[in-house]
This record gives C-alpha cells, structure tokens and sequence, in this order.
C-alpha cells in the first residue's frame, strides 16, 4: 500500500503517463435495419450508389460476413452519419440514443462514460467499477471506464452488438459490446483534414494520413486536437472561475507489415492527454417535489467554493499478428497494453459554505463535499491467440486462448472546502485482476437456406484486492488493511440459427448466456468495510428478421429479445452517507424489441430511421437500500429499517423505456462535381431513474436532442464546407444527481454550433 504521506503532499495526478415482446411482433413484419452507412464489401459505383444501399460488412463473429447473414441485433456507424454526429468535438456519449438500446452517460464529463445496452448497466463512479458493456477497441478489450472514453475519430465503422457475447469477446460482456475498428493502413495514398470552429471558441483539428512505404510496408498517422474556452462562470470567489473548457488530445499510429498474403502484422500505437473540466455538480437545481428544474436556473453560472479539475493520461499499444496456412486454417495473435493516469477533483455538495456557519448557498448546504479520485498506477495486459478455418464445405470454426491482466491503484481523497482547500482525507486501494477464457464457435450450413451456429466460452477470473483508510475526514481514524480475493469459473455459451426465407430475407433466433465475474467496492474513505458481489448469469433469447428491400433501396431489421440475470451485479450509489455499496438482486428482467430502417427515398434523399422498447424490473422481494439525505420525496415503499425502501419492481437505473432515432439528408446537385446537401439528425430517450430507488426529483425527463448541417460540396466529394448546430433546440435537462446532501444534479450540453471544412487526399 502507498504511504500516506506521499499523497498527502503530492497530487495524484503528477506522475502521469506521458503522451414488450408480443407488439413487436408486428413491428418484426414491417420495420427494421441496419440504421447506418457503413464501410462496404463492395465498391458501388456514384450511379449505383443513388438507387442502392452498400452492403454493409461486420465482424460481430470474429470474420467478415455480411451482416444480414450473422444472427445478432448489431447497429453500424460509420460514414458520414457518425461524421455529422461528431461534429464539433464531441465525446463518446454522442453515440447515446443514436442506436436502439444504448443509453451513454457520466459523472464525471468526457471522461469515465458509463455504457448501458437494454437497461443493463452499471451507475458505479469508483475507478474500478465493472461494466456489462465491453468496450474492444481495434480488437483490445477496453476495461476500466476511463479508457472507454477514447476520442473516436477516423473511424472505418462502430459496431454495438446487443446482448450477451460471452463467446467470442474478451471478458464481462453480459450486456452486449460496443466495437471499434479505426481506418487501417494500405498501400493507397490517402487522408483527410477535417477542421471546425464553434460556440465558446471550440475547435476541432482531426486529420490522418495514410502511404506506402514499400511494397511490404504501409502506414498511417491519425490526429485529433479538440478545445473549448471555459464559459461557465462562478458568481463567489474560490478556487473555480470558470469551467466547462477542455483541450483533448489524441493520437493514433499504424504500421502494417505484409510482406505475402500468408503473413501479416499490424502495429498500432494510441495516446490521449485531456486536461479541462470535470463534471459540474449544481447544489438545489430541482424543484423539491418535482423533476423540473429551479426557475432561476442559469446554464453559465454556478457558485462553489471547492476545487474543479479532471485530468487523464492515457498510452496504449498492439500487435495483430496474422498467418494464412497452406492447410485452409488461418491462426490470429492479438497482444495488447494499455496504461492510464488520472485525477478527478470536484466540489460534490455543488455550492459553497455550510449551514453551521451560517453562510451558504444556492439553497441549503448543511455540509460542505469536495472530494478527488486518481488513478496513479494502471496496467493492462492481454493475449488472445485464435484459429479459424477457412476451408470451403459446410462446417467453419473458430477456437482460441485468451489471457487478461489487470493491476491498478486508486487513491481518495477529501479536502476542507471552508479550510481553503486543504486535504483532509486519505485512502487507498490496490486490485489486481487475472482471467483466462478458453473459447470455440462453430457454423454449420445445413442447407442452402439454414445456418446453424453454436458457441462455448470456459472462463476462469480471480481478484485480489486490498483497501485502507489513512486518515479520515470525519476523525474515524485510520483502518487496517482491509482484503478480498473473489473468484469464479464458468462457461457461457450461445445457440443460434438463420434461416433464408429468400434472397433478399433472413429470419434468425438466438439462445445465448453470459457471465460477469465477482466485483468488489472499497471506497473506505467515506465508510468502514468493503463490498463484494457475487458473480452474475444472464440468459437471453432473441429473434429477429434482415431483409433489403426494393432492389436494395431499403434496408430493415428487426427484433424481439427477453433476458433474464441471476444475482445481477447493482450498485447503491450515494445516499445520506455518500457511499457506494454493491449488493446482488436475486433477479432481473429485460424485454422489449428493437428495429432499423435505412432507405433510399429518391436519388437526393436518404432517411434511417431507428427505435426500442425495453422494460426491466428488480425482482427481489426483499432487496432494500438507502435512500437520498437531502430531503428528496421517495416513491418506494419503506424497509424495515428506517432509511431504507424496497426496491423490488422497480426499473434500472438510466434505462429509458424508449429510444428513438432518426437522420434525413437532402442533396441538391449543382453541376457533375459539385452539390448543396441538407442532413438532420434527431435522438430521443425517455424519462429515467437515476438511482435503485425512485423518488420524484431523481427520475430525469425525456430528452431529445437534434442536429443540422447544411453545407456545400465540390471536386467529387474532395472538399466540403459545412455550418453545424448541435441540441438546436437547446434543451436542457437534469441528466443525472447526486443524492447525499442536498438536491443536487448535472445537465446535459447546451446548444453550440460552428462551421466546418473538410478536404480528402
């Protein structure tokens, strides 16, 4: 364990790393798709391309197939539409509602987002909190939540496959797993340069660049620089002036080695430095008895008298080594590092002084809450080695190995806010995490019209963890070394089969379950013991229809799914005390159903068009949990300790019953080479709880924000110059609270717009 006195004197942050079922069966009939432009497998030509789709290609299956034949509920982005998203810097939670299912959101700003596929999730903000949803970026699984918020630029396509992938992924993925595959090198000279300057100074500077060195080497270089002037500005004097400001940035290195058709090995080298904000909480914005924000409230103001910075360093690298047998077997070597440094500091009670002392404000404080978490030692390893056949006739497999070593360090800290900011507080914890899988998959073409596929996944995950308090802020005193060691073995699996009804349709069923192994929560800064869940199993089955439609004009998927978690994983946030606390609900539920539709309109208007029902509920007829200190009006029935509420029935938290999204682009063409184009972009959620139990001010509303971006291209497609507005209708909500003191929340981004130029080479 880390001294005390080091961390006391020094901030964590210097030693950073440089550089419902039954209704959607008429939806199955009628709607659904693939809502994206994705990267093809074949080339359309400009003709072609105004009266069909491209093919869209994923590799949800560890192999490039077409994804109308892989039997999952997957979403691509890519192309243009996840271009138009982007627009003007934003982070990872632009993905949020722009794909069926998924819900994005963070405590803690463009860093640590918190990752949710048909409600499953986790609202867990401690530094080693684990996630249902797997992140694998460039095939490196992605664990901590602060690598998942990775800048997501010059991208070839963004997979989400929903559900449990337990057989194929990494680790953890009982939920489903969000894919990452950046622009890979080639021996063709090629690039971009995409710069934008908006609202509050924001510029945007993303580029790369890709040539052949020789016949055997390729490479490519891919930037983003991101920045945005602090307009938030707070009314008292105090260690915060204004907030909101970041600079992020970003880069990507890729060598490509292929010397032969039979060999080849891709180096990939990633870092990011993000230095700005961390997420403002604002004491007393709701309305006590409501979820409406206060009257008076002000985007651009706040008053705090603590301390608001977030900080992260992130350095990652990977080897995919490929061989092609003379035998028809291919065999895949993916090695992968990832480290992390981090500090995240901010004034939790989201106001200034104190009701003991008789000045404080907005609204009552009763008492002050700054607080910091780093993350100075963070090292991950992992090895998977695969084989695949490639052999012509009716059966194809996939087998392998895969290793994961995780070792972090967390440190805690608390600081007198009324004391001028000094540090008051002090505990440590130390988790190391080891998991080896053994893995197979296997397709089998029955006939010419069914695909029988089956799957098998052993996994073996140990932790050992160990927590200590040094010196506390409320005079506890210090605690002994607290220990854990949770491990778990155990096989998932999946069953699956596709039928062709033609050419143009598949209809597919799906069987599969999935694993998360035991987690452990030891913020003892703020309490006296740790918590350990017990491992969690989910089983799901879903059906679903792909079809392309009117020669391939149209595109539409759809799906009916229904899931079920044993000793699922949930985490107490908050609370009077402000501790974390996991527990373990005897059951849980999902279901609901999803669809996409893409469809070319005429030849200059395209459309997609992409919706989800899911409802999930708490089944434990005895589970309870603390409730909010801060005066909020819960909804739940009282335990039996006071406090306490029962939460069985209850929904997930930040698991909105509906999701809805929808894109149209108009094109004007104005000569052979050049034309006016016109595309909106609108997401919508519904309401959601913030925490286990249900109260009236922490249950968020809907939200639906929009985009526009019109603009001018020119040369086929070279150049391009564009205006852009995102939330255009600025619409502001409270997005997520912090329970413990008084009704304090945070608010998703206001409107920004800007102007935009884009050139290809």
């Amino acid at each position: 364990m880390p001294h005390p006195s080091r961390n006391l004197t020094k901030s964590a942050h210097q030693s950073r790393v440089h550089i419902a079922s039954a209704v959607a069966v008429a939806v199955l009939s009628a709607l659904a798709s693939q809502a994206a432009i994705a990267q093809a497998a074949k080339e359309l030509t400009k003709e072609e391309k105004k009266t069909q789709l491209e093919t869209i290609t994923v590799t949800a299956e560890r192999r490039a197939e077409n994804i109308k034949d892989v039997p999952i509920a997957i979403t691509t982005l890519g192309g243009e539409k996840l271009d138009v998203i982007n627009s003007g810097g934003q982070d990872i939670r632009m993905l949020s509602a722009r794909i069926p299912s998924l819900n994005i959101e963070s405590s803690f700003g463009r860093a640590f987002p918190r990752f949710y596929i048909r409600g499953f999730g986790n609202t867990d903000f401690d530094l080693n909190a684990s996630q249902p949803v797997s992140l694998v970026y460039d095939d490196i699984v992605q664990e901590n939540a602060l690598l998942k918020g990775f800048p997501v630029f010059d991208m070839q396509q963004v997979e989400v496959l929903r559900g449990p992938q337990g057989t194929m992924f990494g680790r953890n993925t009982p939920a489903g797993v969000i894919k990452f595959d950046s622009v890979k090198p080639s021996q063709l000279q090629d690039g971009y340069l995409n710069l934008s300057y908006g609202r509050h100074n924001a510029t945007n500077v993303e580029g790369a660049y890709g040539t052949a060195i020789n016949s055997d080497w390729s490479v490519r270089l891919s930037v983003q620089l991101q920045n945005r002037d602090s307009f938030v500005n707070n009314t008292i004097k105090g260690p915060t002036d204004k907030r909101e400001g970041y600079t992020d940035q970003a880069a990507r290195f890729q060598a490509l080695y292929e010397p032969s058709k039979q060999f080849s090995a891709l180096f990939n080298v990633r870092a990011r430095e993000m230095d700005g904000s961390a997420r403002l909480f604002r004491a007393n914005i709701i309305k006590k008895g409501s979820n409406d924000l206060v009257d008076n409230f002000k985007f651009n103001e706040i008053s705090l008298d603590g301390a608001n910075s977030s900080r992260l360093s992130n350095l990652g690298s990977s080897l995919r080594m490929k061989w092609t047998l003379d035998s028809g077997m291919t065999i895949h070597s993916i090695t992968g590092v990832e480290a992390l440094d981090s500090f995240n500091r901010g004034d939790i009670d989201g106001g200034y002084g104190a009701s003991f002392i008789g000045t404080f404000g907005p609204g009552f404080i009763p008492f002050p809450a700054e607080s910091a978490d780093a993350l100075p030692k963070h090292n991950q390893f992992s090895q998977e080695f695969r084989i695949e056949s490639d052999a012509k006739g009716p059966i194809k497999w996939i087998g392998g190995a895969y290793y994961f070593d995780e070792d972090i360090t967390i440190d805690s800290f608390n600081y007198d806010s009324l004391g001028g900011g000094v540090q008051n507080g002090f505990a440590s914890q130390r988790q190391k995490n080891k998991a080896m899988a053994l893995f197979g998959s296997a397709n089998f073409k029955v006939s010419d019209q069914l695909n029988v596929r089956g799957g098998l996944r052993y996994t073996s995950d140990k932790k050992d963890f160990v927590a200590k308090r040094f010196v506390s802020p409320f005079g506890a005193g210090a605690t002994p070394e607290i220990t854990a060691k949770p491990s778990d073995k155990d096989v998932s699996w999946d069953l699956s089969a596709t039928y062709a009804l033609d050419k143009s349709t598949n209809v597919y069923g799906r069987l599969s379950r999935g694993f998360r192994a035991p987690s452990i929560q030891g913020r003892v800064l703020f309490g006296d013991g740790i918590s350990v869940a017990n491992s969690e199993k989910v089983t799901s089955f879903e059906a679903g229809v792909k079809t392309d439609l009117f020669n391939k004009r149209a595109r539409l998927s759809a799906n009916v799914f229904r899931y079920e978690v044993r000793d699922a994983q949930l985490t107490a946030v908050g609370g009077q005390t402000n501790f974390n606390r996991l527990i373990n609900a005897a059951k849980m539920r999902g279901q609901g159903a999803e669809f996409d539709l893409e469809a070319i309109i005429t030849e200059n208007l395209l459309a997609t068009v992409g919706g989800s029902i899911n409802n999930t509920e708490i089944l434990d007829s005895g589970l309870v949990t603390a409730a909010c200190g801060g005066g909020c009006t819960v909804l739940d029935p009282a335990g039996p300790v006071a406090g306490t509420f029962n939460i069985n029935g209850n929904a997930l938290p930040q698991a909105p019953k509906y999701v809805a999204n929808f894109t149209l682009k108009y094109t004007m063409p104005l000569s052979s080479s050049s034309e006016f184009f016109v595309y909106t972009d609108w997401a919508y959620r519904s309401k959601v709880n913030f925490f286990l139990y249900e109260s009236k001010e922490f249950i968020g509303k809907s939200l639906m924000e929009g985009g526009l971006r019109a603009g001018y291209l020119w040369d086929n497609g070279k150049y391009e110059v564009a205006a852009f507005s995102r939330n255009v209708g600025n619409q502001i909500r409270v997005v997520g609270g912090i329970d413990f003191n008084n009704l304090t929340g945070f608010v998703n981004e206001p409107r920004t717009y800007g102007i935009q130029f884009k050139a290809k080479f």
